[in-house]
């Protein structure tokens, strides 16, 4: 009974720091303007002062509205002084946005007599990020609970692991990006596997059949834009990179792909382990068709994800070249192109990969059926 109640007593300290931790870092983002070097200008009072009716040469209609705003400077050496700032303003929003009293902006400021004006360069969010960070957070330890918990460090981790590996690439530019690639997508699986799983059987399976399924569905586009010469891939949207966009769209198809190729690894390996764990009795045969069938399952609905995740990201600019009249046959391959082809290899990834977790797990079965 009191190892009952001290562990509540524990688990209502935790969720009692981590609402500490919550209210401390909505108190420091609101309150953390001296940390910046960027002037921050809060508004405090706005105004619409003129309205103006636009039409381009295609018949688009929009309104563009003229915002004036008073504001106060939080730091550097206007702090605390007025300012007043202009913001023109579309309906469509675009490219634009409305400021409303409270918002925080980054301005550029100038004088005009003894009056502070300037250039609004951007708006500050961080209050905004840490509140879906938070939210983010809350329902991963709510939901998963310890597995929860497993799933941030190992987010957490991955996360550095990009920003190191992507860091080194940049400062390097001998580096490889294609080595590089190939090394963060060992480090994502190992990380990613372990704290889901720990160190077993199952997730040794896991991994091997991650590393192999990615790997051939790398090889796969490979010979693919080889035989094709690459026809029909258009690399316009790289065209700012200082870096081969060859390589680059590579590197991006790799890790891309890796993701649903490790969904579908850990989901066959866990679903066929506790098969086997609840029903020992089961012969090779009968986990193998069962793997089949949850094999072709999770099949059409892991490809529609990736099509679907990677075609939203061109949806806004294919709907600025429709506005403009550009032909559909134009628009639809210069945007989405590169994204199909991501599609197209992740899901490639997806089918060779079910024979090959079913091939490596039923491998581990039968060796765990042996040691036991």
């Amino acid at each position: 009974m009191r190892k009952v109640n001290g562990l509540k007593v524990q688990k209502k300290v935790r969720w009692l720091f981590l609402l500490l931790l919550v209210i401390g870092s909505f108190v420091f983002v609101t309150n953390n303007a001296s940390l910046y070097e960027q002037t921050i200008v809060r508004v405090v009072k706005e105004e619409v002062i003129a309205t103006d009716r636009v039409v381009d040469v295609h018949d688009n209609e929009d309104t563009i509205f003229t915002q004036h705003l008073e504001g106060v400077v939080q730091n550097g050496p206007y702090r605390d002084e007025p300012i007043e700032l202009k913001n023109d303003y579309s309906a469509s929003g675009a490219i634009d946005h409305r400021y409303r009293e409270g918002t925080e902006l980054f301005v550029t400021v100038r004088t005009q007599g003894d009056t502070l004006t300037g250039m609004i360069t951007n708006v500050k969010r961080d209050h905004l990020l840490v509140a879906i960070g938070w939210i983010f957070i809350g329902v991963l330890l709510l939901v998963g609970k310890r597995q929860g918990f497993h799933s941030l460090v190992s987010f957490s981790l991955n996360a550095l692991v990009l920003y190191f590996a992507l860091d080194l690439y940049i400062a390097y530019e001998r580096v490889s990006l294609l080595a590089v690639a190939f090394g963060m997508i060992f480090l994502f699986t190992f990380i990613s596997l372990y704290f889901v799983s720990g160190w077993s059987p199952k997730t040794f399976a896991a991994v091997l059949s991650t590393l192999v399924g990615t790997l051939l569905s790398f090889l796969v586009m490979l010979v693919v834009m080889k035989v094709t010469n690459e026809q029909g891939l258009h690399y316009e949207e790289m065209q700012f990179l200082s870096r081969p966009y060859y390589i680059v769209f590579l590197a991006g198809v790799l890790i891309g792909s890796l993701g649903a190729v490790m969904d579908v690894s850990i989901t066959m390996a866990s679903s066929l382990f506790e098969l086997h764990d609840q029903h020992p009795h089961l012969t090779d045969e009968q986990l193998r068709v069962s793997g089949k069938e949850i094999g072709q399952d999770i099949m059409g609905t892991i490809t529609s994800i990736l099509f679907f995740a990677y075609l939203s990201g061109s949806i806004p600019m294919l709907l600025i070249y429709m506005m403009n009249r550009v032909p559909l046959g134009y628009a639809l391959p210069m945007n989405m192109s590169l994204e199909l082809a991501r599609a197209l290899a992740g899901g490639i990834g997806v089918v060779l990969t079910i024979p090959i977790s079913l091939f490596f797990t039923l491998l581990f079965i039968r060796r765990k059926k042996v040691v036991a």
